[in-house]
């Protein structure tokens, strides 16, 4: 059997890691995978990542499962992050959080969930979206289908196409939405704009899922959280998925959550229970120690200070890579107008580079940037800056 099954062609983005790896030469640069790097090129563990790790092993009294839907403290922290602690959404008792194995995890639940109760076995995506949004419905047994997003002459939301397109899904479909930095555009809808997004929601009676991968990576952790919870404020529906591999550091860790929203506390109570019914069938139950890490630094206020300016201090390098990105380039003489990447938020650039230009970065400076142009910020280094704008010069005819 095996001897006779052709091989699987490499993910896009991991695929690329791998490439990467191998590649012997010893000034190469990964702008492919989306993973937070500090300014001498390596993923950190946050200080009070440590410091919670600490206090967690030393506090730890068994290792038996967790249940279904994971940790109550767990649950509470995250409704507390997303929707605020005083908000309606927490108050009236109408969400319902499961823990999960990362982000991706999550949305693997929903689309089991979407799959096995919705009359509508569609899920409508952004044009476009993270690569592996469609292959994760797909497999859940979703028809996938896409709204207009990104304006590639303008650089910019090409937001009136869109919303023209959300004004067309049918009344109780499922429309996933990027909360913040979405990936891999950079490019967010404005508070009136969200605004907009969620009447035409109400209006037409769609459904949200709402994916929240980069919390406080954006504009910061409230206010990257402000269109979520403008479509939480219209009282209806809506499913959430999380991650905490970015703002926490916690990538191989694997925690994340998905996060259930009803019109009532009874709603959301009978949809979670089929939520974990998905959950039983796919890992029976989640990893304790990321949401153990996580739960410890929400929860003590020391630590959740000592977090929030972390997080601060990797949004604001991100932030100072792409003005250093954009001027590095204008002094090599670059003409083409790069001044958008300022203008993007979060750890993706859809840089404009087209698939010969970013297949001539790999092979003759051992760059590596996503097929689609798409390249990681966070990458970036005062380091490696001179280089990464040299052959991009190079490339685009402008050296």
């Amino acid at each position: 059997m095996f001897e006779q099954v052709t091989p699987a062609p490499p993910d896009s983005i991991l695929g690329l890691t791998e490439a990467f790896k191998k590649d012997p030469n010893p000034d190469k640069i990964n702008l492919g995978v989306g993973v937070y790097k500090d300014t001498d090129g390596t993923t950190p563990i946050l200080h009070c990542v440590k410091r919670a790790e600490h206090r967690c092993l030393t506090d730890e009294t068994t290792k038996s499962y967790l249940g279904m839907a994971g940790s109550d403290e767990y649950a509470e922290a995250v409704l507390s992050l997303l929707f605020g602690a005083g908000s309606e959404v927490v108050a009236s008792r109408r969400a319902r959080v499961a823990q999960s194995p990362g982000g991706t995890g999550a949305l693997r639940v929903a689309g089991d969930f979407i799959s096995k109760l919705f009359s509508s076995k569609r899920i409508w995506l952004s044009d476009p979206t993270w690569g592996n949004h469609a292959q994760v419905f797909q497999a859940a047994g979703l028809e996938t289908a896409s709204y207009p997003y990104y304006d590639a002459e303008s650089k910019c939301l090409d937001f009136q196409p869109m919303l023209d397109a959300l004004k067309q899904v049918p009344e109780g479909e499922v429309v996933l939405l990027h909360a913040c930095c979405h990936n891999p555009t950079g490019m967010d809808p404005t508070p009136e704009q969200w605004t907009a997004i969620a009447d035409v929601m109400e209006e037409r009676k769609w459904i949200p899922l709402v994916d929240f991968a980069y919390q406080g990576f954006g504009d910061g952790l409230d206010e990257d959280a402000g269109g979520l919870r403008t479509l939480a404020s219209r009282g209806g529906e809506m499913l959430a998925s999380s991650s905490f591999s970015k703002n926490f550091g916690l990538y191989r860790e694997r925690v994340g959550a998905l996060t259930v929203v009803g019109a009532s506390e009874d709603g959301a109570e009978r949809a979670f229970s089929h939520v974990k019914k998905c959950i039983r069938a796919n890992y029976s139950n989640p990893p304790a120690h990321g949401g153990m890490v996580v739960t410890t630094i929400l929860n003590d206020a020391e630590l959740r200070a000592d977090w929030e300016g972390e997080v601060k201090a990797m949004r604001d390098r991100i932030n100072g890579m792409r003005h250093l990105f954009v001027e590095t380039l204008k002094a090599k003489g670059v003409n083409r107008d790069f001044s958008f990447i300022t203008r993007q938020r979060g750890m993706f650039s859809f840089s404009g580079l087209d698939a010969g230009q970013v297949q001539a970065l790999r092979e003759k400076y051992a760059i590596y940037v996503v097929g689609s142009g798409r390249i990681n910020v966070a990458g970036m280094t005062e380091g490696n800056m001179d280089r990464l704008c040299t052959a991009i010069a190079d490339v685009l005819g402008e050296a």
